[in-house]
Order: C-alpha cells, then sequence, then structure tokens
C-alpha cells in the first residue's frame, strides 16, 4: 500500500546518472567527454555570452541605430468604447482599471482616447485625455478630470 512515508516514482521515471570519469572499462574514463585540454575541458572552463574568442564580437561591430529615453514616462491607454462595462454615474480613476484588468502592469500614467461610443454618464479622472475622449464624456454630462499621475 502506498502511503507518504513510502512513496516511489513509476517505473522507467527515473534513471541512473552518467557516472564519467571512472576508469577507461567505463567508456566515460580518461578525458570524460571533455576532448583533450583546452579552456573548456577545464574546471569552470566557460567563456562568456557573446564572447568569439577574441575577435571583435558582433554586437560590438554592428552599427548602433536610434535613442532610448530613459526618461520616457510608460502611459497605458483606454478607450472611452471600453468604458461601457461600468454603470451609470461611476466613478473611472486609476485604481478601478488596475482592480478590473483593464490595464496591467504600473504604467507612468493612463491616457483616455476617444476609440468607440460612450453611451453612460461617467465621471472620469486619469492622467491625461484626447481631445476626442474629454469630449465624448462632457457630451453625456459626464466630466473629464486630469489627476497628477501614480
Amino acid at each position: 500500500m502506498k502511503e507518504l512515508s513510502n512513496l516511489t516514482p513509476p517505473k522507467g521515471a527515473t534513471s541512473q546518472r552518467k557516472r564519467v570519469g571512472r576508469g577507461s572499462g567505463s567508456n566515460w574514463g580518461k578525458t570524460a567527454g571533455s576532448g583533450h585540454g583546452g579552456q573548456k575541458s577545464r574546471s569552470g572552463g566557460k567563456v562568456r555570452p557573446g564572447f568569439e574568442g577574441g575577435q571583435m564580437p558582433l554586437y560590438r561591430r554592428l552599427p548602433k541605430r536610434g535613442f532610448k529615453n530613459i526618461f520616457a514616462k510608460e502611459m497605458a491607454w483606454v478607450n472611452v468604447g471600453m468604458l461601457n462595462r461600468f454603470n451609470e454615474g461611476t466613478v473611472v480613476d486609476r485604481e478601478l482599471l488596475m482592480s478590473s484588468g483593464m490595464v496591467k502592469g504600473n504604467p507612468d500614467g493612463i491616457k483616455c482616447l476617444g476609440s468607440g461610443d460612450l453611451e453612460k454618464m461617467l465621471t472620469v479622472k486619469l492622467d491625461a485625455f484626447s481631445k476626442s475622449a474629454k469630449e465624448k464624456i462632457e457630451a453625456l454630462k459626464g466630466t473629464a478630470e486630469v489627476t497628477s499621475g501614480k
């Protein structure tokens, strides 16, 4: 009877590890599959990723293009058509969008864009609005309030 104290894996699920470097009779003796000398046969002997034996590596030979602004703000976006899932009169803010799964991760700000049609009066408090999104929200007597980020 199998109990927690005497469980074993099913037959064929495990195999013996290959014991190398145990004499010439084993067919894996002497150099133990590492070949004859050289850096890769030594203990801890490996080359770092991208190393090409002293040749100028590919990542240094290729030209660099473009510019990565490290101060750029990562903005998530929500279309006004996506806000129809909320009830009439709801205050839509960062916390509500995050908890409902409409915005994932931890963006620096959330912008409301004007794609789609809004059918409910909502109070939307986000970091930025496109002109058309603001018009669509205010056309239904809702409010579009700009907040100050995180």
